[in-house]
């Protein structure tokens, strides 16, 4: 039988929220096996991305944190959008003892399913950590 106190089941329903978020940031970060020979150029994680539509465009939003702008790729090819690159370890050319990593590094790809119609891919800025699309509306 279900408590009535409400700082029980509000208690409850946060332990969930705490488990449904660590299994997504599990699902977005998959280290890569850094014993197999492949590992290098497959992906070891995916962005979380924002699909925003205005009147005349879709703005994506690519959370990218520390990720230099010319280790971005981005390509459309039929109808998505492909966001590929790699966030360097920041301490590679130090020796350093790591406490913690939940910042993602290594190579990420991201596929984006576009909306039907035709698009143009138009600006795109990295700022404050987050790679933004505008993929304008053709037609």
């Amino acid at each position: 039988m279900p408590s009535r106190d409400p700082r029980i089941w509000m208690w409850a329903e946060a332990l969930d929220m705490m488990d449904k978020a660590e299994r997504m940031r599990r699902q977005f970060f998959q280290p890569g096996s850094p014993g197999n020979p492949g590992a290098a150029r497959r992906p070891t994680w995916q962005p979380p991305v924002d699909l925003i539509e205005t009147a005349e465009e879709y703005l994506v939003v690519v959370a990218l944190p520390g990720v230099r702008p010319d280790q971005v790729q981005v390509v459309i090819d039929g109808g998505v959008l492909i966001v590929v690159g790699e966030r360097a370890l920041p301490v590679s050319d130090r020796a350093g003892l790591i406490h913690r990593m939940e910042i993602p590094h290594g190579r990420f790809e991201r596929h984006i399913e576009l909306p039907p119609g035709p698009l143009e891919l138009g600006r795109r800025e990295l700022a404050d950590g987050c790679l933004v699309l505008s993929l304008r509306k053709a037609g």
